[in-house]
């Protein structure tokens, strides 16, 4: 009897976030090795589905980088990366676009509407972002960077995504685009294009899930989580070396999704169980964060 009492309470305890939630649009980027645990991938789906019962009207993004290292690895295409971001030439778009809509989407659909039973649809990054082919330099040599067919989004299509989350469903969002000038198949990094979605829909919540607890002080050190950061903060943090790293851009993005509109900005440790509900649905909250300067 005590432990159904505290699930009571534990409720109870949930109904101001429900009600003050309820009808907010919330992105949730999924992403990282908690995508390759089935156990893992299982329980951040029941959070979705619960987020998408009490009204919050969840838009999903995700990856998929280890499923296409593998099916690249089956093909015998070498893998190359340049700057952290994959070299996709015709014949890499081909097994990414393959992957990422009929293996990695089409397994989260199925969690979704077979066991948790809400309305899951995809949607396809390339019905909805148009993309500027991706291009830099070389900061040693000088030389043009060229990642083929790489792009990042200029423009979102919001019609299709407020339909589907107005309906009650759950639009479940690949990262591929269309080029604004050859019109061809564009691989995008799934955080800029959730950071690209969120912007534009001007989302309460972007929500980061992956293999790390948050933003640590000691990378070493889990219990040296910082749990709330204003923007503000993040230039001096880079400065100390605590923002470093793959971390560099992941914030750098959060920044610019609270820039454009986007009240909150978390990042979440997905191998925690129920680590997203902990987060939006309790005060202290188990991630990192993000929010505009006082």
């Amino acid at each position: 009897m005590k432990q159904f009492i505290e699930k009571a309470n534990v409720l109870i305890e949930a109904v101001p976030y429900i009600q003050d939630f309820r009808g907010s649009l919330v992105v949730v980027k999924l992403g990282g090795s908690v995508m390759e645990s089935p156990e893992n991938l299982l329980r951040l789906m029941s959070d979705v589905a619960f987020m998408r019962t009490v009204g919050i009207k969840v838009v999903l993004v995700h990856g998929g980088g280890k499923a296409i290292s593998r099916a690249m690895e089956k093909a015998g295409i070498p893998p190359n990366f340049v700057r952290g971001l994959r070299v996709t030439d015709e014949q890499t778009i081909e097994v990414v676009e393959q992957v990422i809509k009929h293996e990695v989407n089409a397994n989260i659909l199925n969690l979704l509407n077979r066991n948790f039973h809400v309305l899951a649809r995809p949607l396809h990054g390339d019905w909805i972002l148009t993309v500027r082919k991706e291009t830099g330099i070389d900061p040693e040599t000088g030389a043009t960077l060229d990642w083929g067919f790489v792009g990042t989004p200029v423009a979102v299509k919001n019609d299709s995504i407020l339909q589907m989350a107005d309906a009650g469903v759950i639009p479940v969002i690949t990262p591929l685009g269309i080029g604004e000038e050859d019109g061809a198949l564009y691989n995008v990094n799934a955080d800029v294009a959730a950071v690209a979605i969120a912007k534009a829909l001007r989302v309460r919540k972007l929500v980061f899930i992956s293999d790390v607890p948050g933003l640590l002080r000691d990378v070493a050190d889990p219990s040296s989580l910082i749990s709330t950061l204003h923007v503000s903060d993040v230039a001096k943090l880079k400065a100390e070396g605590v923002i470093a790293g793959g971390m560099i851009p992941k914030m750098e993005s959060c920044v610019e999704a609270i820039e454009a509109g986007v009240q909150r900005v978390h990042l979440v440790d997905g191998r925690m169980p129920h680590s997203l509900l902990l987060e939006i649905f309790t005060k202290q909250g188990v991630g990192t964060e993000i929010k505009a300067d006082e």
